[in-house]
């Protein structure tokens, strides 16, 4: 599996399990808006950044927890990817 699709899977699988546990999963696209949906709040979009950090072992700047890079789990996939190198 590509590096990029292991990354949206488990950043999918954490929203799932944190944030949307009755949810369908099949409702949760690489697209589908986290914080302009209200889905990640700002205590979740904390938790969600502190999960990326700790799993990547990557350091997400505060001008980096925002819209741009983390709305959508592809966005969020880029942005690990741009962390580690590639």
């Amino acid at each position: 599996m590509e590096m990029s699709q292991t990354i949206s899977a488990a950043v999918k699988d954490f929203i799932l399990r944190e944030f949307l546990p009755d949810e369908d999963p099949g409702e949760l696209k690489e697209t589908t808006p986290l914080i302009t949906t209200g889905i990640l709040d700002s205590i979740a979009t904390l938790k969600l950044v502190t999960f990326l950090e700790e799993k990547y072992r990557i350091s997400i700047a505060a001008h980096e927890v925002d819209v741009a890079h983390l709305n959508t789990i592809a966005d969020i996939a880029t942005l690990v990817r741009s962390k580690r190198g590639g």
